[in-house]
């Protein structure tokens, strides 16, 4: 989708507001000799912005506004170096919650349901921007946060909690403990808006079955507001994002030029309107395309299709680039199996090795089932990895997002 003239605006807006702020992103802007853009070739020509610069800007060098305009931080884990800060305006945090309203909208949630917010609340986007956009709705929120999952159950039945916000990975293991202590009946969940990682279509059939409920993918990045800047509609055919509050382009990550749409490539996001941290460019590394044509629905917002992966997902492994997705596609394939496995890489002997854990109920023959698994992945990736079947329940579920590569080479 080419930029329009009124996003064009609006990025010129930004533009300016940035090297008026003179901050990292306004300094970078003057160097590259930039202060605004006439159409969409000279906007493909604009500096990209990646994680690592925001990073060089801590704490504080992203901060547009006048700091007496700054009402919130926000931040990334910094689990992999210095986190990421995100100031926030008060029409900062608005546009957020009415982003996120207009999320739970096209999921069909209203003013009647009751909203039960298990991600995490602090420094995270993911808690605070759930509870933002269902307060905005006029719906009750029970704000749970992470954990205790005798509580969340306990609160699910005696509050009669009908929509579940989690990660899939949490989502999952409640879907698993409301099985396991037979309760389902006083489970009133219809819907489950879930976010934060990327998850195949056999943890999504069993969340769905197994809970009884609609699913929604919700999208979004601490350096982009947060969760809440797209979702999918009940037609389910990918997530309309907001395109009055962000642009979203697609690019190539080697050759890093746009795509056309409908095909698979980067999300690069640029804010419209924010205040607190404008960002023009931003490589997301998150791996999707833009699906071409109109929704059932009817909806003038565009769509993503769901993330298949992140371009620093990628593997190598005896001198093939694998990702993830693609052992989950042919792991799918296996009716016997469970929607959880996880993949271990090492260096044995001078070589690398890849072994593929599987969960599987226990009426197979696990030997043959790994044969098959193994067999499957030299035909479709060219080589042999070693399959190792484990009863379900085995592989660790996780409160937040589950780790399924683990790369020894390097531990």
């Amino acid at each position: 989708m080419q930029i329009s003239n009124e996003q064009l605006a609006l990025v010129n807006k930004q533009i300016d507001a940035l090297i008026k702020a003179d901050n990292f992103y306004g300094k970078r802007l003057k160097e590259a000799g930039v202060s605004g853009v006439k159409d969409a070739a000279e906007f493909e020509k604009l500096p990209f912005s990646e994680k690592n610069d925001l990073r060089e800007a801590y704490p504080l060098g992203l901060m547009t506004a006048p700091e007496e305009e700054i009402v919130r931080i926000h931040s990334s884990s910094g689990t992999t170096g210095l986190p990421v800060i995100i100031p926030y305006t008060a029409k900062d945090v608005d546009d957020w919650g009415e982003m996120f309203k207009r999320c739970y909208e096209y999921a069909g949630i209203t003013n009647k349901d009751r909203i039960h917010i298990t991600p995490g609340y602090g420094l995270w986007t993911a808690g605070i921007g759930f509870q933002n956009g269902a307060e905005k709705l006029g719906a009750m929120v029970i704000p749970m946060g992470p954990g205790n999952t005798d509580k969340q159950l306990q609160m699910m039945q005696d509050l009669g909690s009908t929509v579940l916000c989690a990660t899939s990975s949490y989502a999952l293991l409640l879907a698993e403990e409301i099985e396991k202590r037979g309760i389902k009946d006083n489970i009133k969940l219809k819907k489950g808006v879930i976010g934060s990682e990327r998850w195949g279509e056999k943890m999504r059939n069993r969340i769905k079955n197994e809970l009884g409920i609609e699913l929604y993918d919700i999208y979004g990045l601490t350096e982009i507001y947060g969760p809440g800047i797209g979702i999918n509609c009940k037609y389910d055919t990918g997530m309309h994002y907001w395109d009055d509050y962000i642009y979203i382009e697609i690019i190539d990550p080697v050759t890093l030029k746009p795509v056309p749409d409908g095909e698979m490539g980067e999300i690069v996001i640029t804010t419209l309107v924010k205040e607190g941290a404008p960002l023009i460019r931003y490589r997301t590394h998150d791996l999707s395309r833009i699906i071409p044509g109109e929704c059932p629905c009817g909806s003038k917002h565009p769509r993503l299709d769901a993330i298949m992966g992140r371009t620093d997902d990628m593997m190598k492994i005896k001198g093939v680039n694998v990702f993830p997705s693609q052992i989950e596609e042919i792991l799918k394939t296996f009716p016997e199996l469970s929607s959880e496995y996880q993949i271990r890489i090492s260096h044995l002997d001078g070589k690398d090795t890849m072994r593929i854990y599987v969960e599987t109920n226990g009426s197979v023959d696990f030997a043959a089932i790994s044969k098959d698994v193994a067999d499957r992945v030299k035909s479709k990736i060219g080589f042999t990895p070693l399959v190792k079947v484990v009863e379900v329940g085995v592989l660790p579920r996780s409160e937040k997002k589950t780790k399924r590569v683990i790369d020894e080479r390097y531990e």
